[in-house]
């Protein structure tokens, strides 16, 4: 429970949040360099989906392979954004040396830690939508002008649980030397388990159920039934799930950080590193 004192300046909630939506990338988010993110949204996209595209093409995949294979890395570039840059925020107020005056902050902790996903969250939509453009343009994959809409709500939830995901790495990283592996590895683990390259029905069956834990997969799947023009009763089931895993990612990524900030007032281990 806040104390009085705390609760007397304490800063509205939506002050707290849109400061932290435009501030955050000019100082935590270490990889929102306008570099990184023209990279992000022009170049990664195109690399990814070239190198895995063409390793199919060597395997003597057929059309409908290299069109699975092109939209599922257009879509997994989004990890770069929504989960590097704001997993990335713990390290950034580290190295900083304001991590300390963040835990003894009086402001919501909803709005200082989602508030920062704002901008990551608008990043992997250019992202995402660049890639699906390079999929249609240079493997011709077919996109209808009339899934368009239900399109866009998949990409726009796909981004929203992408970033909760990354916040919720974040809250882990909070506690460790760097966040830099930890992005690394669920990179590598949304390629192999999400269904990225290859169905996940293709996977054992205890891999398919962890896939099933990544907002990754879900995302996905929602992004080819509506390329693919499926009912909207289906994508619902679809929107629903990545919905979802969104807000599961984000809960447990508040949990997190007020036990790791606990903690860390307790004992003061976070100014170790």
């Amino acid at each position: 429970m806040a104390t009085p004192l705390r609760s007397a300046y304490q800063p509205k909630f939506w002050k707290a949040f849109w400061t932290n939506a435009v501030l955050a990338p000019r100082t935590s988010l270490g990889f929102m360099r306008l570099d990184f993110v023209l990279g992000s949204i022009f170049v990664i996209p195109l690399t990814q989906m070239v190198f895995f595209v063409f390793v199919v093409h060597l395997g003597g995949g057929g059309q409908s392979e290299i069109e699975f294979t092109a939209v599922g890395n257009a879509v997994a570039t989004i990890t770069y954004t929504s989960v590097f840059a704001v997993c990335q925020t713990t390290d950034t107020e580290k190295q900083q040396g304001t991590m300390e005056h963040l835990l003894v902050s009086p402001a919501n902790r909803f709005a200082l830690y989602v508030g920062r996903g704002i901008i990551p969250i608008l990043v992997s939509l250019a992202t995402v939508a660049v890639g699906l453009v390079y999929a249609d343009v240079f493997f011709q994959v077919p996109i209808p002008a009339s899934t368009i809409p239900a399109l866009a709500v998949s990409v726009t939830l796909t981004a929203l649980a992408m970033v909760g995901f990354g916040l919720l790495l974040g809250g882990v990283a909070l506690y460790l030397r760097t966040s830099i592996i930890l992005g690394n590895i669920f990179l590598f683990i949304g390629l192999l388990l999400s269904g990225v390259n290859f169905p996940v029905s293709n996977l054992p069956v205890p891999l398919q159920w962890a896939g099933d834990a990544l907002p990754l997969t879900w995302g996905l799947s929602a992004i080819r039934a509506a390329i693919a023009g499926d009912s909207l009763s289906s994508l619902g089931v679809l929107w629903g799930a990545v919905a979802l895993s969104g807000i599961i990612s984000i809960g447990l990524a508040m949990g997190l950080w007020g036990v790791f900030e606990r903690r860390a007032l307790a004992t003061g281990a976070i100014a170790r590193f």
